[in-house]
């Protein structure tokens, strides 16, 4: 089978991929091929409770669809039945091919295709395209970050990791105990403490906490006098602006705000609550994401008594909980280990250039989207500190340009050239996260200059990326008669 264009993975990116193929790119075939049985990616794959946006709708939501909602931090259910009216309505379902996992990717240089070995249920096809688009996210869906703790197998509850939820599971008056302090256990401790006799949140160290309201009460004053698609606009630039306000900010004057923070902190929990331990990270704001609670559930239930938050170290399961080297004993039934994802840059497929497998982190990332020496693949990489889709609209336009100008030349390929100048020693990812530091091996780094700069800025990438000229000096086109 042989596409224009092939996109890798039927998620956020994916999605947004396919629409703007269609809209700007309507004579080109492509196809979407998704190695699960589902759309929806990673709004399919988590089933854990209270699963939910960590980003406002506003930003996390489509440009070209609005968010109609009240609730600005969304469930998951919700979002994948907002991707599958996204899929109806723009007669995106034939194009997606489920259970297509892709294995590899080599790319041809004399024939200017990539050759795909591609896994549909159980059987190797092959798929070859002119330019592939690696839409798959940027964690391993099926290999989760699970370190081993001692004597975990003589705990006698039973432990789950939230990536692979059993939905049966039964907690309802249990002790449960979660370990972890990320986005994904600040979600579930608080949804799951409404059934459990009584929940332990197990953290190493604390991470920034703040709460925002579930609903947007100004877009909800606005929703009752202005047409859908303006307020949807007005509102998703409010936040935009605002995030990223509050991002310079923090990185400006951290400490001032770091104390903001923790005021806010002594609002919710008292003076009497020892927030030094339990919510204040040794790190500076944004050196990590920051986990957003909506409405103050974590506060509440903590406050009620329904959770309790243990700062120490694991020493070793044992049969009714967990030891931690403090000497204190944490009694559970249940063991959630919400021990965070593990980073997979090229959506875990093996990628080749003439038969010869590349090293991602030895190139730079040309424009946060290309990589150096590589023709005709991009990758969609949202943002850490703000919503994903933000950075994959832009990444999805720029594709369709590029796309658009290598036709009206005439080429074949397009591929951005090293820079020697621009080789510094910068990652792609100025955070100190655990799952960041895991990764940033796989990835590939950045330059100390344009456009070799990941810059996690909307309002610079709109200039370089949305607005910029895509026919520079930095990119090689190769002509359809060279081949």
């Amino acid at each position: 089978m042989y596409k224009d264009i092939v996109i890798i993975g039927a998620g956020i990116s994916g999605i947004a991929a396919g629409y703007n193929l269609k809209k700007s790119c309507p004579k080109k075939s492509f196809c979407i091929l998704e190695g699960r049985s589902n759309i929806g990616g990673t709004w399919d794959l988590f089933k854990y409770p209270g699963i939910r946006s960590d980003s406002d709708m506003h930003t996390l939501g489509f440009r070209f669809k609005p968010w109609i909602h009240d609730n600005s931090i969304a469930d998951g259910p919700s979002i994948l039945s907002y991707l599958n009216e996204t899929i109806d309505e723009n007669n995106l379902n034939n194009n997606i091919l489920l259970n297509h996992k892709v294995i590899s990717a080599n790319w041809n240089s004399k024939d200017a295709t990539w050759e795909l070995k591609v896994l549909s249920n159980g059987n190797e096809i092959n798929v070859t395209c002119n330019f592939l688009f690696l839409c798959g996210g940027y964690f391993s869906y099926t290999k989760p970050h699970m370190p081993h703790f001692i004597n975990q197998d003589k705990f006698r509850g039973k432990v789950i990791h939230p990536q692979f939820w059993d939905e049966n599971l039964d907690y309802k008056n249990k002790k449960v105990a979660v370990i972890g302090s990320g986005a994904t256990a600040i979600t579930i401790v608080p949804e799951i403490a409404k059934k459990a006799k009584h929940v332990v949140m197990i953290q190493r160290s604390p991470s920034y906490v703040v709460s925002r309201p579930r609903v947007d009460s100004i877009n909800k004053f606005l929703s009752k006098f202005l047409p859908q698609k303006f307020t949807y606009f007005l509102i998703r630039w409010k936040n935009i602006l605002w995030q990223s306000y509050t991002f310079y900010l923090a990185r400006k004057f951290p400490n001032r705000i770091k104390d903001r923070i923790i005021d806010l902190l002594k609002d919710e929990l008292g003076d009497d609550y020892d927030i030094e331990k339990h919510f204040t990270p040794s790190y500076k704001p944004w050196d990590q994401r920051m986990c957003l609670v909506p409405d103050s559930d974590l506060f509440l239930a903590i406050k009620e008594k329904k959770v309790s938050v243990a700062t120490d170290t694991i020493k070793e399961f044992q049969s009714d909980g967990v030891m931690l080297d403090s000497g204190e004993k944490i009694k559970a039934e249940i063991i959630i280990t919400a021990t965070g994802i593990e980073l997979n840059t090229l959506n875990d497929i093996k990628v080749m250039i003439d038969d010869q497998v590349i090293n991602a982190h030895d190139r730079l990332t040309y424009k946060g989207m290309m990589m150096s020496g590589v023709p005709n693949l991009a990758l969609s990489f949202g943002y850490v500190n703000a919503s994903w889709t933000l950075r994959a609209d832009l990444t999805c336009e720029y594709v369709c340009r590029l796309i658009n100008l290598m036709d009206k030349k005439g080429v074949a390929s397009c591929t951005p050239i090293d820079d020697e100048n621009a080789y510094g020693n910068d990652e792609l990812i100025d955070f100190t996260s655990g799952y960041v530091q895991r990764g940033l091996h796989m990835m590939p780094k950045q330059g100390n200059k344009a456009p070799w700069k990941n810059y996690q800025n909307y309002l610079k990438d709109i200039f370089a990326v949305r607005l910029a000229s895509i026919d520079d000096s930095n990119l090689k086109f190769d002509d359809y008669k060279s081949k």
